[in-house]
């Protein structure tokens, strides 16, 4: 069976580049009980039209309910599940054994998705959830592809397993995080984390009040938490034969470009596995995609034996390129892009444009001009509509990047 390629959706704009880049099924938060509180997530009129939109694809939706709840999470619960099933979700992705129970009792026919919070390591537990219910177990962060397959092999065929493979690692045990109430007040495990492992820390004395040493022999301190990005796209053949069926993105915070420049790359790399296995080759235009969008530096998680994860010197993302523009209508007649702004812009800039199928190009916005049709050196405002001549067609969807100034 072919995996699935799960793609985040922070949105309704995020939904549909993932599914226009590539994706079979997106998750996301709705209007409750989700772990990215900060996150636009979905009111039910958005997440009825996302649903419509990636139904009419043939592509799926998937609910995250996957905070642990505390009494007063659980108000209401059963009528949000109601709501859930009878706009078309397609599953709901759980963590608590508690919403697990009531989601049997009030929308059994509702699929159920075990979230990687967890922190499922073993085949036993994959047992016992998949008899509660559980049709997908999310498995956690920590295995490595040597359990997983071991895991695979030990569970019935109507039990699938997801993993995550790429976007931002927790420091923490399957994302299981106190640190953030502790230092801020923000519950991670309620959806609302404030990242505490990605600040500057420096080592004092307890005996020694204000004397502050460097960690490492730095003088910037030191990221002793700061973890590296997960990035599987080289080792498409490894997760092929570990036996998982969906190949899960991370990234419900991120821009619409990294989820449409990630699901392009892992949709190519997997069907050309898919395609030809014997005669697969990695493409170096998959890696070069993924390097663009923000990002940290790149590592292979757990999934070949204990990582050296941490970046120690900043915890700043990379990012080289900032998307620019989107494109909304091309006119082939007269050669008329309209776009949609993403960030500033200037006439006669040559851009990079990112395509849901075919390898990027390169084109030079000429004659640029404004709604009213009125010529313009630039376009600075934020969302607004203005129109360029490219002889090259564009389609409506494609993103325009743009590389940035290295200073």
């Amino acid at each position: 069976m072919k995996p699935e390629i799960l793609a985040p959706a922070g949105n309704l704009e995020k939904l549909k580049a993932a599914i226009n880049f590539g994706a079979d099924a997106v998750y996301l938060g709705g209007s409750k009980l989700n772990l990215r509180a900060f996150a636009d997530n979905f009111s039910n009129e958005d997440l009825k039209e996302g649903i419509e939109f990636a139904h009419l694809r043939g592509k799926k939706v998937y609910v995250t309910l996957n905070v642990f709840p505390h009494n007063d999470d659980l108000d209401g619960l059963e009528d949000y599940l109601k709501e859930v099933y009878e706009i078309g979700a397609d599953a709901i992705i759980v963590s608590d054994p508690g919403i697990i129970m009531t989601a049997r009792e009030v929308v059994p026919n509702l699929e159920i998705h075990l979230s990687t919070q967890a922190n499922n390591v073993n085949y036993k537990s994959a047992i016992f959830w998949h008899k509660q219910g559980v049709k997908r177990i999310v498995l956690a962060r920590e295995l490595s592809l040597k359990e997983i397959k071991e895991i695979r092999s030990k569970l019935p065929d109507t039990c699938e397993l997801e993993a995550f493979v790429h976007g931002s690692m927790c420091m923490s045990y399957s994302g299981r995080c106190l640190m953030s109430n502790y230092m801020t007040g923000r519950d991670a495990n309620r959806g609302q984390c404030a990242q505490p492992c990605r600040y500057k820390y420096f080592l004092m004395e307890e005996k020694r009040d204000g004397e502050y040493f460097p960690v490492i022999e730095d003088d910037k301190g030191s990221y002793i938490m700061n973890s590296k990005d997960l990035c599987m796209i080289e080792h498409i053949p490894e997760l092929m034969e570990s036996g998982v069926m969906s190949f899960k993105i991370e990234g419900r915070m991120k821009s619409s470009y990294y989820v449409a420049s990630v699901c392009k790359s892992y949709r190519e790399a997997l069907d050309a596995y898919v395609a030809d296995g014997a005669n697969y080759k990695f493409q170096q235009k998959w890696l070069d995609n993924l390097l663009k969008p923000s990002h940290r530096q790149f590592y292979t998680g757990f999934y070949f034996g204990d990582p050296s994860n941490q970046i120690y010197e900043s915890s700043s993302y990379i990012r080289d390129y900032d998307i620019v523009g989107v494109v909304r209508k091309y006119d082939e007649k007269s050669n008329i892009a309209t776009i949609e702004q993403k960030n500033k812009t200037y006439l006669c800039d040559t851009v990079e444009v990112l395509r849901p199928v075919g390898d990027n190009i390169l084109i030079t916005l000429d004659d640029m001009k404004n709604s009213k049709g009125e010529s313009i050196p630039s376009a600075p405002s934020a969302q607004m509509i203005f129109t360029v001549n490219v002889k090259e067609k564009l389609c409506e969807n494609d993103i325009l990047i743009k590389a940035k100034e290295k200073k």
